[in-house]
């Protein structure tokens, strides 16, 4: 009988053994990633890129338009991070603005959307974001911020918009943001750096 236990223990092992080389632990690992921290690996990814700043406007593809890939601005730091986790956020603004124009910010003098653009613009996605119910309450306390939130601010001396993705990665205890203000996406300790306008976190987007 106790052959019998080991021969079927070892044909268990066996089996188990063909299991884990059939599945790539990167694959096992990405079906067990949450969507928030798909996000972040994706703005990481970024920050290993070459890239230069331009935020000249460019005629897109749709869906899944991009700029050239070593070009970018804050904005495609976000679009390039939500689309590792399977998000287009070209498609989500344009669908949005297209059926709710009205609720959008008039800042460009624009009278129908532009899905060239319309996502590659700050108070765009901040109001994309809180339409699909991701803002949050903004706090001083570093803590509170997670890998995969989006955060976004007003510059100090002239209160441009910028935006960016909290990583993984922390430093003295605040988590390194991921974001492009003129080098390229770069992952630095700018959490409280600017007046912060905007907080959001998404589980998941369905």
């Amino acid at each position: 009988m106790s052959g019998l236990v080991s021969v079927i223990s070892d044909r268990r092992t066996f089996m188990l053994g063909l299991g884990a080389i059939c599945i790539a632990p990167e694959v096992f690992a990405e079906t067990l990633e949450s969507f928030p921290l798909k996000v972040a690996a994706g703005a990481e990814a970024r920050a290993k890129k070459a890239e230069v700043y331009d935020p000249a406007y460019v005629k897109l593809a749709y869906p899944m338009g991009d700029v050239p890939d070593d070009r970018g601005v804050c904005t495609d730091t976000v679009i390039r991070a939500f689309r590792h986790a399977g998000v287009d956020l070209q498609v989500k603004v344009h669908e949005d603005m297209a059926a709710n124009f009205g609720a959008y910010p008039k800042m460009w003098g624009l009278t129908k959307p532009d899905r060239n653009i319309d996502h590659r613009r700050v108070p765009n996605l901040e109001t994309c974001f809180k339409r699909k119910g991701g803002a949050r309450a903004l706090s001083t306390i570093a803590a509170d911020y997670r890998a995969g939130d989006i955060v976004s601010w007003r510059l100090t001396g002239g209160g441009l918009p910028h935006i960016g993705v909290v990583t993984r990665k922390t430093q003295n205890g605040q988590p390194l943001i991921a974001h492009n203000i003129g080098a390229g996406t770069r992952e630095e300790p700018c959490l409280f750096e600017w007046p912060m306008s905007g907080w959001f976190r998404f589980e998941s987007w369905g």
